[in-house]
């Protein structure tokens, strides 16, 4: 890893402590987490509280990749962000706190919350 990878990768790591030192999730409102790496994106639904991941979604589940195959991040972090949604509401989960995981609120992590508010989760 070149010293501006690191760099950047540090940043972003002490940024999500920082906003982890306010962010919690609970079980009436859990915390929804997104990592994104160079090619996917991940989000996890997580109570803090009992320490659990309560529904996940990613570019890599079977049931998304052929969905987001021919399509570019961006689209490809819409659809996941639908499919977290409709995963949540299943499960009984309708209120979320949002955390970025230390991101820019712009391009996919905007586009995974976008699409997660039109699937029905409010936050």
């Amino acid at each position: 890893m070149s010293s501006t990878a690191k760099q950047k990768y540090e940043s972003r790591a002490r940024r999500h402590r920082r906003v982890r030192n306010v962010i919690s999730g609970t079980s009436d409102r859990p915390r929804m987490n997104v990592f994104r790496s160079h090619t996917n994106i991940f989000v996890q639904v997580i109570d803090d509280v009992a320490g659990n991941t309560l529904v996940s979604a990613s570019t890599v589940d079977k049931e998304i990749a052929t969905q987001v195959a021919d399509k570019n991040k961006i689209d490809a972090a819409r659809i996941v962000g639908k499919v977290l949604g409709e995963r949540a509401k299943a499960a009984g989960i309708t209120r979320v706190v949002f955390d970025r995981g230390g991101y820019q609120y712009h391009g996919r992590v905007a586009a995974l919350a976008e699409g997660a508010r039109e699937a029905g989760l409010e936050f």
